[in-house]
This record gives structure tokens, C-alpha cells and sequence, in this order.
């Protein structure tokens, strides 16, 4: 078995270099890349039609992105319409 010593400030050195390159990790997780799904997903999530969906488009209720003819969602805009028309129960 071989050791290693090192001087308390080539030490303490490598412990920031840990802890920056441990912090750096964690942003990189706590970064979620922004998910986006198609229409066909949107309407077997939400258990609508394809006109429904295209209701949603027309009346400003739901942000898209068109590419041609492929609608796409961003999940986040999804999921902030569903909790504008969220409905507190009274009972």
C-alpha cells in the first residue's frame, strides 16, 4: 500500500476543486432541457380530439410551434394551462 501526503494548501486546493466541480454537476441536473411533444401526444395526454386541440390553438389557449404541417408542444406551457383552468374544490 502506497502513501501519499500533501501540504495542507495543495490539500485544501483540491477540496475547492471538488466542491466546484460537484456544484457544476448539480446545475447541469437541476437544468432540465425544455421537453416538447407532438400534437398526437398532446391529445392522448389530455384525451381530446384533434379538433379540440386545434380549438385550443385557434382560441390562444395553448402556445405551439409549427413546423409544416407538425404542431408541437412545450410540456411546461401544457402543463401551466392545465393549472390556469385548475378548479379549487369548495367542499
Amino acid at each position: 500500500m502506497e502513501v501519499i501526503v500533501l501540504q495542507s494548501e495543495v490539500y485544501t486546493d483540491l477540496l475547492k476543486r471538488f466542491d466546484q466541480l460537484a456544484a457544476r454537476l448539480e446545475s447541469k441536473e437541476k437544468e432540465p432541457k425544455e421537453v416538447w411533444i407532438d400534437n398526437e401526444d398532446f391529445t392522448k395526454r389530455l384525451k381530446i380530439s384533434k379538433r379540440t386541440s386545434q380549438h385550443y390553438r385557434d382560441t390562444g389557449i395553448i402556445s405551439f410551434s409549427q413546423i409544416g404541417s407538425k404542431i408541437y408542444y412545450r410540456l411546461s406551457d401544457v402543463e401551466e394551462m392545465l393549472k390556469r383552468n385548475y378548479k379549487k374544490a369548495f367542499r
